[in-house]
């Protein structure tokens, strides 16, 4: 049976110390670095917020001041009890989103996809609903953008350094993204901005690079 329209996950978005997060997009300058790094994350959890099959979001992250900004937006975050280890961070706010709705379905997804669009997020979703482990590789094809896990005891996510293939050797399905590029786009790079923004990007994201003269920018 469908979950669509009903529901069924908690998704948690990690977010790195803004001093450390996006290094290789520096060579844009690091006031813009920063930017962006804020900007993917609002457009981001505004999509997933947004997704039908979505009932909860949680950011773990240490910025004050981003949480606070976040809180407008109806989203809690947490501070990042385990800051250096981002699986046991996704672990930490898996565990928090069960403890508060214990029904759903915990989802790890990269703070990093400005061109997220609520619906693709949800068949991307939809399709993991009879996996118990499953995971969406990015757009290079090396690492992982989402991550999910029929339950808190099987939510063992595997994020680092070709990730895609921990994940497929830990025995989680890999779900078909081919419908679904904005959710396999995340920005580590110029290149991979000029992608997503290829895509379409959210309205801080867009505004963003408009403002910095980065290009013209997009929405979703």
């Amino acid at each position: 049976m469908s979950l669509r329209g009903s529901p069924a996950y908690g998704v948690v978005v990690p977010v790195k110390p803004l001093a450390v997060a996006k290094s290789r997009l520096g060579s844009l300058g690091d006031v813009v670095r920063r930017d962006l790094m804020l900007a993917f994350v609002v457009d981001t959890v505004t999509a997933a917020v947004d997704c039908a099959v979505v009932a909860r979001v949680l950011v773990v992250t240490d910025e004050v001041d981003l949480a606070r900004g976040l809180a407008d937006l109806g989203v809690v975050a947490i501070p990042d009890g385990c800051s250096g280890d981002l699986n046991a961070s996704l672990v930490q706010g898996a565990a928090e989103l069960v403890r508060v709705a214990p029904t759903l379905r915990p989802v790890a997804l990269c703070a990093d996809l400005p061109a997220l669009r609520p619906e693709e997020l949800g068949a991307v979703l939809e399709q993991s609903e009879e996996q118990p482990v499953s995971f969406l590789p990015d757009a290079v094809g090396t690492g992982t953008t989402l991550y999910t896990a029929e339950d808190l005891s099987t939510f063992a996510p595997r994020f680092g350094p070709s990730s895609r293939e921990a994940h497929r050797a830990a025995g989680a399905t890999e779900l078909d993204g081919a419908t679904a590029p904005s959710v396999r786009q995340d920005v580590d790079t110029p290149d991979d901005l000029q992608a997503a923004l290829a895509l379409g990007v959210g309205p801080r994201t867009s505004w963003v690079v408009r403002f910095s003269g980065l290009g013209p920018g997009g929405s979703t």
